[in-house]
């Protein structure tokens, strides 16, 4: 095992930290809007670093096919870092629109 092969999986270890991360997020927060921001937020870190782990994996074997392909695969990066912002944006909308309202602390009688 050499150098890259051990920061592949330091990669792919960390994306899939923000993953699990984000879902645990979304089961812990108590409303609509609190579960969006884990969800936008780990699922796009967590996507970054298997992405880039993945491309580094891919550009192992050096050649220019292998070059084009991590270059995609950081233009999907790149679409998903414009569109989970406006996303997650348009889904809070669509729930102040619908009338969900945020989560309040209840105060305990006593």
């Amino acid at each position: 095992m050499d150098i890259l092969d051990i920061l592949v999986i330091i990669l792919l270890l960390t994306g899939l930290f923000f993953f699990l991360g984000g879902a645990v997020g979304i089961i812990r927060m108590p409303d609509f809007y609190s579960r969006l921001h884990p969800a936008g937020k780990l699922d796009t870190l967590g996507i970054f670093a298997m992405v880039t782990g993945f491309a580094v994996y891919n550009l192992h074997h050096f050649s220019i096919e292998s070059l084009l392909l991590s270059i995609k695969m950081f233009l999907i990066v790149f679409f998903v870092f414009l569109s989970s912002p406006t996303a997650t944006h348009s889904i809070v909308d669509a729930g102040m629109r619908a009338g969900l309202r945020h989560w309040t602390k209840k105060k305990r009688k006593g």
